[in-house]
């Protein structure tokens, strides 16, 4: 039975890096990538640097015709999936009012819809010791007004992750959220759009192959929540202890 990891949003930002870490680290693990994401030419290339063979799935999984091309491809290769990455996600800067409407079903669809239609769709291809990562957000700690769309979507995924796992562990199959602050990445190029960034998201940038290598520790250890950098563990501690109300204003300026 060939032995595959299915990375989406794998074209650009943490799917690309996760890609080729998590290839190098385990080539001699897995027979084949599933790199899923809209930018074919993009995809080729990160097929191209893996340390493993890699199929390209070109598709928008906002749309289910192409998660149904996904379903029909496993249900005819029959692969054992030892690692699903739900990478594919987006934001978008801005008050609700302010956004497009478009943005505002797209970030929905793809964060919380796409992500937890193709758990359900690869979670029959998985057995004991296999694992999910979901991309959520330190975004997922608490609201955020200027970015409250894609942070509800990451709060959703937060917890989805958290329920996920405890439904899945009789199976043995290992559930990790991963909740960075601000990457390195094209990410904040679509997200601000010429708006200007949150004022406190300069201070805690960080850099993007520093952040997969430890995530991929994280994973490793089977973590349910992977936190990178000392200021987003102590966002997190500060989100269970102080109102929201509060951390709001606070970020809010």
């Amino acid at each position: 039975m060939k032995k595959i990891v299915i990375i989406t949003g794998a074209s650009s930002g943490i799917g690309r890096e996760f890609a080729l870490q998590f290839a190098k680290k385990k080539r001699n693990e897995i027979d084949e990538l599933w790199l899923i994401a809209r930018r074919r030419g993009e995809l080729q290339k990160v097929a191209e640097k893996c340390s493993v063979h890699c199929a390209v799935l070109e598709g928008d999984l906002q749309k289910k015709s192409v998660r149904d091309q996904l379903e029909m491809l496993l249900d005819k290769e029959k692969p054992k999936v030892q690692l699903l990455f739900n990478g594919a996600g987006y934001g978008k800067i801005g008050q609700v009012a302010e956004n497009k409407l478009e943005d505002v079903e797209g970030m929905t669809m793809l964060n919380v819809v796409a992500l937890s239609a193709i758990t359900r769709i690869v979670l029959p291809y998985m057995d004991q010791n296999s694992v999910i990562v979901n991309m959520a957000s330190s975004a997922a700690f608490l609201p955020q007004p200027d970015f409250g769309v894609y942070a509800a979507t990451k709060s959703f995924v937060l917890s989805f992750s958290r329920a996920l796992r405890r439904e899945c562990s009789k199976e043995n199959i290992w559930v990790t959220a991963v909740c960075p602050g601000p990457v390195k990445t094209e990410f904040f190029q679509v997200a601000q759009e010429g708006k200007p960034s949150p004022w406190y998201k300069k201070f805690f940038y960080v850099d993007c192959k520093k952040m997969v290598s430890y995530t991929i520790k994280d994973v490793e250890k089977r973590k349910e929540i992977s936190i990178y950098s000392i200021p987003m563990k102590i966002l997190y501690l500060l989100s269970k202890v102080l109102p929201h109300r509060l951390l709001m204003k606070i970020i809010s300026g």
